[in-house]
């Protein structure tokens, strides 16, 4: 009888892949994506995550939350947690290069995109560039969506040949955090939740307020 293929499931290989796994946090300004990291940075939730904020952020470290700050170019902070908060200046292949040379231990890496960037870009970093293929996997793609101004943000005009931001960071995302979802009532959720169903049929949808996620959600 033909031998029938199946489509691998999402875990095959992950378990023996010792790369780390890394999450590209994308979101509208205002969505919540300061707070989300701000969290990460300071529970005693016993991972150690390299952040890695773009320094158009809103994220200012607090210097009590700073166990010891590392003499580089780049703003790279080691938490209280054991966390690592670094801040990108310019180029991301750089101070990803500069974390692997460190060798420390890292559980995961999260990389925040600016509030009004595509995030397919720095996706592809982790597919094309082989001296970080070799070290990092993409895990995937979370988009921060805020519940208050969502809409607002899909419906806006765009000229002609000019991508809607929040289309896209919808459309490429692995999983959608509905945020701020204290703002509105019931039935704008759903209707929210329809609406984003439309963009993108598959990623699983969480509900949060204050960015408030399990840090196994990121």
């Amino acid at each position: 009888s033909p031998v029938i293929a199946m489509p691998p499931t999402e875990d095959t290989g992950a378990a023996a892949d010792s790369r780390v796994p890394v999450t590209v946090l994308t979101g509208y300004l205002g969505s919540g994506k300061t707070t989300l990291l701000n969290h990460i940075l300071t529970a005693q939730h016993g991972k150690r995550i390299a952040v890695i904020e773009n320094e158009f952020g809103e994220v200012g470290v607090d210097d009590a939350l700073v166990k010891q700050r590392f003499e580089t170019t780049e703003d790279i902070f080691e938490m209280n947690n054991g966390c690592i908060c670094c801040t990108v200046r310019g180029d991301l292949i750089r101070i990803l290069s500069k974390l692997f040379r460190r060798r420390s231990s890292l559980d995961a890496i999260i990389i925040e995109t600016t509030g009004l960037a595509d995030p397919g870009p720095v996706a592809q970093t982790f597919f094309m560039d082989e001296s970080i293929k070799e070290f990092a996997r993409l895990d995937g793609i979370i988009t921060l969506v805020d519940a208050k101004h969502f809409e607002q943000h899909l419906d806006e005009e765009k000229p002609e040949g000019v991508e809607n931001e929040a289309v896209e960071q919808v459309a490429f995302a692995d999983r959608l955090l509905l945020n701020k979802t204290d703002l509105v009532d019931e039935e704008e959720l759903i209707r929210i939740e329809k609406r984003l169903r439309e963009v993108n049929k598959y990623a699983p949808i969480v509900r949060c307020t204050k960015a408030n996620v399990a840090v196994d959600q990121v």
